[in-house]
């Protein structure tokens, strides 16, 4: 059973979804057409799918987009071998689950790959579709367990850092705007975010102060943003993920001054009352996962060290 995190509560349901409705990423590689084909039709639904016709392709598009969750490729293929593809893939992307299909008996070459950890499962041509669904299945699992366990080993010590910053900030503050500039930096460089705002709210005008990194030299522009009333009626983390899919706000000034294209944003707040207002940008589409937005919350608390 999920265990409900009740930070959880204070995270957009609209933020949550969206990070919900990411498809694994999956690299299948064949010379042949057909196979190739095969594959993608076969996982397309459920995979956010590349295609690759060499080893040397496949290494070009790992380059390009990043890890993946599964690859799958086949053993006899010009130039390079499968598992000579995939033993290149290891040093960067450990956790990567790698399928190798096999007509042949090349049993030295998959002996070898299968004991030095290159290949999670080998599978022969012709494949039951079927039973290669159910290996990418557990494939899938044992992936999203280990991406799972890194992801939680690296939040936990890119938080302690964070508050780390934010008490040593708050003990030695010399002045309110050096202390948010420096605030929004420590942010903005843990979320490797573009740009970071950190606004404290006022009485009498919207922002009474901010301190500013990357992008944006100024926080004029926020009072203007929807996400930023939505995030103050709601006290809640807010915001999008894909801007250019938001007909609503892609049209906005800012946006398209500054290029950015995900914004979140996150409440600071104090006995009951929103105190300041947390602004994070990316120039391309970034997504947050779940753990992540729950640490930005927590550790956007923090930050009444430093305002009070």
């Amino acid at each position: 059973m999920e265990t409900i995190n009740p930070v959880h509560n204070n995270i957009s349901p609209k933020l949550m979804n969206q990070e919900r409705s990411q498809k694994p990423k999956m690299l299948v590689v064949d010379d042949e057409p057909d196979n190739l084909d095969l594959l993608y039709r076969t996982f397309r639904r459920d995979f956010q799918v590349f295609r690759a016709d060499s080893g040397t392709q496949a290494l070009e598009i790992l380059a390009q987009e990043g890890e993946v969750a599964v690859i799958i490729s086949d053993q006899r293929m010009p130039q390079m071998k499968g598992t000579e593809f995939l033993s290149r893939t290891v040093p960067q992307f450990p956790n990567t689950m790698r399928i190798i299909l096999t007509g042949f008996t090349d049993v030295e070459d998959l002996v070898a790959a299968i004991n030095s950890g290159q290949v999670y499962k080998y599978i022969t041509k012709p494949w039951d579709p079927n039973e290669l669904k159910a290996v990418v299945q557990r494939a899938t699992e044992t992936y999203a367990v280990l991406q799972q366990r890194l992801d939680e080993l690296q939040r936990a010590e890119k938080q302690a850092a964070l508050l780390a910053t934010i008490v040593e900030l708050s003990q030695t503050m010399v002045d309110m705007a050096t202390t948010l500039q420096a605030i929004a930096s420590a942010f903005g460089k843990s979320f490797q975010a573009d740009g970071c705002v950190l606004c404290v709210l006022g009485t009498d005008t919207p922002i009474a102060d901010y301190g500013c990194y990357g992008l944006a030299s100024t926080a004029d522009w926020l009072p203007q943003d929807p996400l930023f009333a939505e995030t103050l009626a709601t006290g809640q983390v807010t915001g999008c993920f894909n801007i250019a899919a938001e007909a609503d706000l892609a049209h906005l000034p800012t946006y398209q001054s500054l290029g950015i294209q995900a914004h979140v944003l996150c409440p600071v707040v104090h006995r009951g009352q929103n105190r300041a207002v947390l602004s994070l940008q990316w120039q391309q589409a970034h997504i947050l996962s779940k753990g992540e937005l729950a640490m930005l919350y927590l550790c956007a608390q923090q930050v009444v060290l430093a305002l009070t």
